[in-house]
């Protein structure tokens, strides 16, 4: 029914102990027509932010003075969220297993559920993913390379980073691609963490999206702030020993190539080594857990032209998040909706 919400409980399995599993989702149904479109939470089980950013989301929606339908799924791998856990019980990658089969594994039964039911309904996804545990991920919007309209909202999500990345096989974002479905993927944050400038930005983009597509209006939100750090390429800068890691520049920082990035010394702080930065470039993931064994990623930089302003635009950026999306759990005014 138009200009309402209602709740569907989709079957997936049972646990061990024979209790139900179920995808739940939340569907809220415009009062107008307009785009259908889905926002999915923990894929991997222990990338819990997004379930806040869509509670949060919830929060500030009605339905009545929307156009359009949203379908949003805040927990997408359940076992893998009650365990803490990124994986599924047999150890596969939920994000790994699309298109999936019916019959197949429980990653690929699963996979299956949500393409038939949830991405085959929509023209475009928003699928919210943070670091590892132990990682931060500057918050930042990947999509898929040489799509012009997925350019265009992801200016208007308004993350720090839009970084342009390709698909990976048996990915959500590669299957929807596939099925003629548009995807904006955010990562932002830590696993198991809930950040409160990463949760900012997923809702006052998520918003931003909406109201780009016509689905709300929103005089409170305020415009995407202009020129985000932008990149095709990125690489990791890994340990050269085991040890003790200590960043000297963070996610958000830019770097030339040559600077000095951090050091990793044995734990007397003896046989210190220095990394480098390997291109010029901005953080945008770096490793939050000081101890490292050799080879460990410790730092992700994307390479970004115009370096000399990239860190001014960063803070900007998130300047103008902080501010927008004050309101933690206040709806939207019925004038700043259609």
């Amino acid at each position: 029914m138009s200009g309402s919400s209602a709740d569907i409980a989709l079957p997936i399995s049972k646990f061990s102990s024979g209790t139900p599993v179920t995808l739940d989702l939340r569907i809220l149904h415009g009062r107008q027509d307009g785009p259908v479109i889905f926002v999915s939470g923990a894929v991997h089980g222990d990338e819990i932010i997004g379930t806040e950013i869509i509670r949060r989301v919830l929060s500030k929606l009605k339905p009545a003075k929307m156009a359009g339908t949203v379908i949003f799924a805040p927990v997408v791998n359940v076992f893998g969220f009650i365990s803490h856990d990124r994986y599924l019980p047999d150890r596969r990658d939920l994000n790994r297993s699309f298109p999936g089969r019916a019959k197949g594994s429980l990653a690929s039964q699963m996979a299956y559920i949500f393409r038939t039911e949830v991405i085959a309904r929509c023209e475009l996804g928003i699928d919210i993913h943070s670091a590892a545990q132990h990682r931060y991920n500057l918050p930042q919007i990947r999509i898929a390379p040489d799509v012009p309209h997925l350019q265009e909202l992801a200016l208007a999500f308004g993350a720090p980073a839009i970084i342009e990345s390709p698909l990976r096989p048996g990915s959500m974002r590669a299957i929807a691609k596939e099925k003629g479905v548009n995807m904006l993927l955010l990562e932002a944050g830590e696993g198991l963490r809930v950040d409160e400038m990463s949760v900012r930005v997923g809702v006052s983009g998520v918003l931003r999206v909406m109201r780009h597509l016509r689905m709300i209006t929103n005089k409170q939100l305020g415009h995407a702030p202009a020129n985000p750090a932008r990149s095709s390429r990125s690489t990791w800068v890994r340990a050269p020993r085991g040890g003790i890691f200590r960043p000297s520049k963070i996610s958000g920082t830019k770097v030339h190539t040559g600077d000095k990035v951090a050091i990793v010394s044995d734990a007397m702080g003896d046989d210190p080594h220095t990394i480098t930065a390997p291109i010029d470039g901005i953080i945008i993931g770096h490793r939050q857990l000081p101890i490292v064994n050799q080879g460990d990623a410790l730092l992700h930089i994307a390479e970004v032209r115009s370096i000399d302003t990239v860190e001014e635009r960063i803070g900007t950026i998130t300047g103008s998040i902080l501010d927008d999306v004050m309101l933690d759990d206040v709806m939207l005014d019925e004038d700043e909706v259609l």
